[in-house]
């Protein structure tokens, strides 16, 4: 691989590896509109929000970092207060309780409409209008939960690239990856050059170490780390990969201030590819180098298997995060590049399929259960046990399978999705 090819990678992963506070889609939301509110040049007095499906599902039942609230209205009235679009996906960070205070006013004032965007085809759209007196602004977030695709102020356009807006989560500079391109890389790539990648398990872990001493959200990673639960899990490498992955959820949906690593526009992929990895590797004493390469090759997984999904679909983000996990602990365990493969095509064929019904605080349930089965799957991959081709959706092929995967989630799933939002919407 040409130092070329390996910065194009580098620059991929640096793009979708990054930090996050907050759920990712209210944050993009939040991130809209603080930047319609700059390019209105003052305070909104009426704010209107319209969302893809994906996107309102997402961000219905999530805590708010920093706001001991629930959902986007509150999202939605701290960005035009305090939200400064410079900030990215920390785009709240600056919130303080005062400033919560003012945020409910503005909730109460009847200043924000929510609708739902029926007329979209991307499954990440956030669309923002802001009002103020005479002076209105528009901005449209699509494609990715950072990307600006248009702006105006008073009917005059200052940015257009909605041609360019895709819900795939591909650029076409990227690098074209396959399985076997992120393997290499992960494996061969200079240490010093994929050095950087050590900063999500620091901040993952702080996250996970945060939540175990608190009960936030259902404090599943609490319960499964302390007595008496803990005689079912016991006080192994197992337990703790469970106990640390599903806590740092917890406390990333419960809207703790606390910033993750994401990947892909996910926190929570990002917690999922991260910390079983550490854990592992820690417990283990593994070398730093080792764990680098693991951390690598799990979030280059996720970032190439968001590929062939894009940001948002039906199908829980936990699964392709969990493969990546896979692969970094069967490195860890000595696994072949064969024996990685087999890990992928086990973990697809055991829990592709599951449902996603929104960000909230039983994602960490999800997330656990993901991370479970990369155990289970990279075991049996050491072992060189792996579901064949004649079972089920699995092909010889592992591009082919994750293919697989993610037409299932993208097309298989459509019906579930519409109905999974109704039933959301109307209870």
């Amino acid at each position: 691989m040409t130092k070329e090819e390996r910065a194009r990678i580098i620059a991929l992963v640096k793009r979708e590896v990054v930090p996050a506070i907050g759920c990712t889609e209210p944050m993009a939301v939040a991130l809209a509109v603080a930047k319609a509110k700059e390019v209105l040049g003052g305070l909104p007095k009426q704010v209107a929000v319209s969302l893809s499906a994906n996107m309102l599902k997402n961000a219905m039942g999530v805590g708010i970092p920093g706001t001991g609230m629930v959902g986007l209205p509150i999202a939605i009235a701290l960005g035009a207060l305090i939200g400064k679009s410079e900030y990215q996906l920390e785009v709240l960070k600056d919130v303080t309780p005062e400033l919560v205070e003012k945020g409910r006013e503005y909730i109460a004032q009847n200043r924000i409409k929510i609708m739902q965007k029926k007329d979209v085809a991307e499954k990440l759209f956030i669309e923002v209008e802001c009002h103020n007196g005479e002076d209105n602004a528009t901005v449209i977030i699509s494609g990715m939960h950072t990307h600006f695709s248009y702006v105006a102020k008073n009917g005059e356009t200052l940015l257009d690239e909605r041609s360019k807006a895709s819900d795939a989560n591909v650029d076409s500079c990227d690098p074209k990856l396959d399985m076997r391109t992120v393997y290499d890389f992960a494996m061969t790539a200079p240490i010093q050059e994929i050095h950087f990648i050590l900063e999500s398990a620091e901040l993952n872990k702080k996250a996970a170490e945060m939540s175990l001493n608190h009960h936030y959200g259902h404090g599943l990673g609490r319960t499964i780390f302390m007595e008496p639960k803990a005689q079912f899990f016991g006080n192994g490498v197992y337990s703790k990969i469970l106990s640390y992955t599903s806590a740092a959820c917890d406390a990333r949906m419960a809207g703790v201030k606390v910033p993750v690593m994401s990947n892909s526009g996910s926190g929570n992929q990002g917690i999922a590819a991260t910390l079983p990895v550490w854990v592992f590797a820690k417990e283990r004493l593994k070398s730093e180098e080792e764990l680098i390469r693991a951390l690598m090759l799990s979030h280059l997984t996720v970032v190439y298997i968001k590929q062939s999904f894009g940001r948002l679909s039906p199908l829980c983000g936990c699964v392709v995060a969990a493969t990546g996990s896979a692969c970094g602990l069967t490195y860890l365990l000595g696994g072949t590049y064969e024996q990685i493969v087999y890990a992928v095509k086990n973990m697809i064929a055991n829990i592709t399929g599951m449902i996603c019904d929104g960000a909230k605080p039983s994602c960490s349930l999800k997330v656990a259960t993901g991370v479970s089965t990369a155990v289970l799957s990279s075991m049996l991959a050491i072992d060189d046990e792996v579901v064949t081709p004649a079972e089920g959706i699995i092909d010889e092929d592992v591009d082919k399978c994750v293919q697989n995967m993610a037409d299932i989630g993208l097309y298989g799933m459509k019906a579930t999705d519409s109905l999974v939002l109704d039933i959301m919407t109307q209870k």
